[in-house]
């Protein structure tokens, strides 16, 4: 590179990294010296969160290649009306699923699934969700913490099993890949339960003039609407409207508008649930909106960032020489299993093309797609026979593949269309693939330019993160950081760089 001043140096000026105590009282941003100082700090996971893993898994099921809780060291938040009660009453935290009152079956699937205590999250949630009359709830709590399971778990307590061919739940999630692994969900959690049938609602899932005769149904906004205006899908005694990855459908114009339209269509719904892991504050006014009186649940805590993983970035010479320090990570992508973001479809072809005619084992994945062959190929980047999964945003949020122990942002997330500013909240989605179960994982970050910098640079500023400088000059180094957070993740212990 040219001898100008290194942007990485900018980079830790904007990110007000700290000096630390290893001999000296300060170092030199920029240099190899920089990632040694913000690495020493040890790793470690606390006993509180390795006995959770052991007591619950979320997420898909076993099968679908799922993983479990993250109970992260924070207090959760209720919020509630006058009407709604005493958050101080015993009935508003509880510390087994029993208290609940749940059904033997549904009890029997959890604890199939390894699920014998609540998380944090759900602990708050349950009771309220659970209540009757039902109540409406606004749910905000980071990947892995136990959301997915709250909501199915509400949606099995309020069905009429004497009435197993009408529909009375409606789950909408902004991907059909998020919708099918949701329909795993509760179909494992329900698998002892009499009566239940559960049906996708997906592009090409369905044929045109078939009913729907399920009680559960999962889906995307545009498909549900289209089977309500058809008529295939009866809404007329719907009980439960959940919306996944709430903030990402009510805040994209596209899908914002589906899902008003889907409600709209419903004459009466008992229960409106939106779960996402962020909510920013302009999203957050429309959601109180969308689900009326609702109780709020969040995280007690300014930053989100997923404390088990290690995020990282690379100073790459250029955009098109990003591709030539992927190529390098390979061997490093494959110690588990890796998701590679990109911004367009084109560039995640384009990628996957040349790993592969360079030996490299890959697939990728984006809307343009069909539906079945984006089904067939998640499935192989579940079981294993892919370990490197190239992919634009459909896959940022809720997909949840145990094995991923890397995440590479190729491009950072930019909001993009009008406003070209830097996007946190898909940040964030985008590194909770991995660090699932408790794990430790690693996320790296490429920059080549001085807007890609200062877009990192906010991000990091946005969520307080002490990123790691991986020198692209000392490959050794780099090596034996990325090896050690990831066999330290495997091998289940403690973390030191």
């Amino acid at each position: 590179m040219a001898e100008t001043p290194k942007p990485a140096a900018s980079l830790a000026d904007r990110i007000g990294s700290k000096p630390l105590d290893a001999g000296s009282s300060s170092f030199t941003p920029g240099t190899s010296s920089w990632a040694d100082e913000v690495a020493s700090p040890v790793v470690e996971q606390k006993e509180s969160e390795s006995s959770l893993g052991d007591a619950q898994g979320d997420g898909t099921t076993e099968d679908m290649g799922g993983s479990g809780l993250h109970d992260a060291q924070y207090e959760v938040e209720v919020k509630l009306s006058d009407l709604q009660g005493d958050v101080n009453s015993p009935l508003f935290s509880v510390k087994t699923f029993e208290e609940l009152g749940i059904s033997e079956a549904v009890l029997k699937g959890m604890y199939g699934m390894n699920f014998r205590k609540p998380s944090k999250i759900q602990e708050k949630a349950l009771p309220i969700l659970l209540m009757n009359p039902p109540q409406n709830m606004i749910a905000q709590s980071q990947s892995g913490t136990g959301k997915t399971a709250a909501f199915v778990i509400t949606i099995l307590s309020r069905l009429d099993y004497t009435r197993p061919n009408q529909p009375q739940a409606l789950c909408l999630a902004p991907s059909r890949e998020l919708a099918r692994q949701i329909e795993g969900v509760v179909r494992t959690i329900g698998q002892y339960v009499e009566g239940l049938t559960v049906q996708a609602a997906v592009p090409g899932a369905m044929e045109r003039n078939t009913k729907v005769q399920s009680m559960v149904i999962v889906g995307t906004p545009g498909t549900a609407m289209d089977l309500i205006k058809r008529r295939q899908l009866d809404v007329s005694n719907m009980k439960v409207l959940c919306l996944d990855e709430a903030d990402n459908m009510l805040d994209q114009q596209g899908l914002g508008d589906q899902c008003l339209r889907v409600k709209s269509m419903i004459p009466k719904i008992d229960q409106i649930l939106l779960f996402s892991a962020t909510f920013p504050d302009e999203v957050m006014t429309y959601a109180q909106q969308f689900s009326p009186g609702a109780a709020e649940i969040k995280l007690k805590r300014d930053e989100l960032t997923v404390g088990g993983i290690k995020q990282m970035y690379m100073d790459c010479p250029s955009d098109e020489g990003k591709y030539d320090i992927l190529a390098q990570l390979y061997g490093l992508m494959t110690i588990g299993s890796s998701i590679i973001f990109v911004k367009k479809r084109e560039t995640a072809s384009r990628i996957a093309e040349r790993l592969t005619a360079d030996g490299h084992k890959v697939v990728a994945i984006h809307g343009a797609f069909d539906g079945n062959d984006r089904d067939n190929i998640l499935e192989q980047f579940r079981s294993g026979q892919a370990k490197v999964l190239i992919t634009t945003n459909v896959l940022a949020r809720g997909i949840d593949v145990s094995s991923v122990s890397m995440v590479i942002n190729y491009d950072i997330p930019m909001k993009g269309r009008m406003d070209d500013s830097p996007d946190p909240e898909t940040y964030l989605h985008r590194i909770g693939r991995t660090g699932r179960f408790g794990r430790v994982g690693v996320s790296i970050s490429f920059v080549f330019d001085r807007k890609s910098f200062n877009a990192l640079a906010e991000i990091a500023k946005h969520y307080n993160i002490d990123l790691i400088r991986l020198d692209q000059d000392d490959w050794d180094k780099t090596e034996h950081i990325v090896k050690t957070v990831i066999k330290s993740s495997r091998a289940g212990t403690n973390l030191q760089i």
